[in-house]
């Protein structure tokens, strides 16, 4: 005998769905403000094309539980988690899987008390007002401090696990940070590692890539580099991701910040020099030379 399912001929159309819910609005969103990322970017339409799929599935009325939601970004700072979750918070929201499309960015501060009976009203709040949207814990491993026995972080993730379970529904949980320690806190905590389906790897940026980065901030802010300070801005991205906490479009967008001051200090230093619309937005190859990493 043949199955119902297979003798329903209700037809639906997938790309009209998909245009009328502008996802791939929100993905060329995605290309055009990101570079590079091409990883992550294809892993965000993978689910992107599930969870469109899923939706048709319900407006035929067949049955399947809603996808597991939550996810786990990692990578170094500055590889654009935050960025994507927002993406991530709007995509979910376009398609109806959270009622406001809000994205709350926490770290352990915010969710983790001090004393006795103070974390669980803490941890309430917060996810009181990430209720219906995206809420994204930035370096979640800090939650879970096994060395300590005063620490009131475990209370934090034992409230996460119960409405990652019985609000799932209703809000997204994104947990993020390095991998290797992202790794170990999942692996010390199974029931949190269970209740997160969608792994998302950022990679870190090429020097070439992060110099394009750093041009896009510059011409937001309408500065412009000369054919020499663009040379040497590449050759300061690639001494900087050799030092200590280099931290990817974050520690450009700090060299690109040092630069305008050097360049503001450089024209001040000029005296009664009138200064021409040029001089003004431009940033001179000594404005970036003047780095201590040049003279180390």
């Amino acid at each position: 005998m043949t199955s119902s399912i297979s003798q329903d001929n209700t037809l639906v159309n997938l790309q009209e769905e998909y245009e009328n819910r502008e996802i791939q609005q929100v993905l060329d969103e995605l290309e055009q403000d990101l570079v590079g990322l091409a990883p992550v970017k294809d892993r965000i339409k993978e689910i992107a094309a599930l969870l469109l799929v899923h939706r048709l599935r319900k407006l035929l009325g067949l049955t399947s539980a809603n996808p597991n939601l939550h996810m786990s970004f990692t990578g170094s700072p500055g590889t654009g988690k935050t960025a994507v979750a927002l993406k991530m918070a709007d995509i979910l929201f376009r398609l109806g899987y959270i009622r406001k499309g809000h994205l709350i960015t926490v770290t352990r501060d915010d969710l983790v008390g001090q004393y006795i009976g103070h974390t669980a009203p803490k941890t309430k709040e917060v996810l009181k007002r990430a209720m219906g949207g995206v809420l994204f814990i930035d370096e979640a491993y800090y939650l879970y401090k096994p060395d300590n026995e005063r620490d009131y972080g475990a209370e934090a993730i034992e409230i996460l696990l119960q409405v990652m379970e019985n609000q799932r529904d209703d809000l997204v949980i994104i947990f993020a940070g390095y991998k290797e320690r992202m790794d170990s806190f999942y692996e010390s905590n199974p029931g949190l590692s269970s209740r997160v389906a969608n792994h998302v790897n950022f990679p870190d940026y090429t020097p070439d890539e992060l110099l394009i980065i750093g041009k896009i901030m510059l011409e937001e802010q309408q500065y412009r580099l000369t054919e020499e300070s663009e040379k040497v801005l590449l050759d300061y991205i690639k001494l900087r991701m050799t030092q200590p906490h280099f931290a990817n479009a974050r520690s450009v967008r700090n060299a690109i910040d040092r630069a305008r001051m050097r360049q503001a200090n450089r024209m001040f230093a000029a005296g009664n020099r009138v200064l021409t619309k040029f001089d003004l937005v431009t940033i001179q190859a000594e404005d970036i030379l003047k780095s201590r990493l040049f003279k180390d």
